[in-house]
């Protein structure tokens, strides 16, 4: 499953690309785009919708050119792949960003969850496990997902 994510990957980066990490481990970023190529990955493998939606939300959320946001997401499949838990991740955002920006990156997760129409048991729980691990009350995450879900009703072409 992970293993055509990161084909994906490194067919954007391009061949002879250096296994160096661009990103550094207490980068929020990477810690953020970790868990949301965790998001996508659960249900197999991401789909061409989900992989252009993860690079466009890195892009804009984060100001990021192309090319960086190919790196961070090259370096995020690296440690996402090593990780054994959420909390790695969700602990350097909790230390790095404030509750506005954990909000943003909830949303992020939600919007990538809704990217293909359906929501699984297994994506609304790790989102639900990644919010609560961010401090994120109950309700401003079901606020994020009405929010989300019903901006996909009004704008079906996402």
């Amino acid at each position: 499953m992970l293993e055509k994510l990161r084909t994906f990957i490194s067919d954007i980066v391009g061949p002879g690309a250096q296994p160096q990490r661009a990103f550094d481990d207490n980068d929020y970023r990477l810690a953020a785009a970790a868990l949301l190529i965790h998001l996508i990955s659960l249900d197999g493998e991401p789909s061409a919708l989900e992989k252009r939606k993860l690079h466009t939300l890195l892009e804009y959320r984060f100001d990021l050119d192309p090319g960086t946001a190919d790196a961070l997401i090259r370096d995020a499949m690296l440690v996402e792949g090593e990780a054994v838990d959420l909390y790695h991740f969700t602990s350097v955002i909790m230390r790095s960003v404030n509750e506005e920006g954990r909000l943003r990156i909830v949303e992020m997760m939600w919007e990538l969850v809704y990217v293909d129409g359906n929501v699984t048991e297994f994506e609304d729980n790790v989102v639900w496990r990644a919010a609560d691990l961010l401090g994120i009350s109950q309700r401003d995450r079901i606020n994020l997902k009405r929010r989300v879900s019903g901006g996909l009703n009004s704008n079906p072409t996402l």
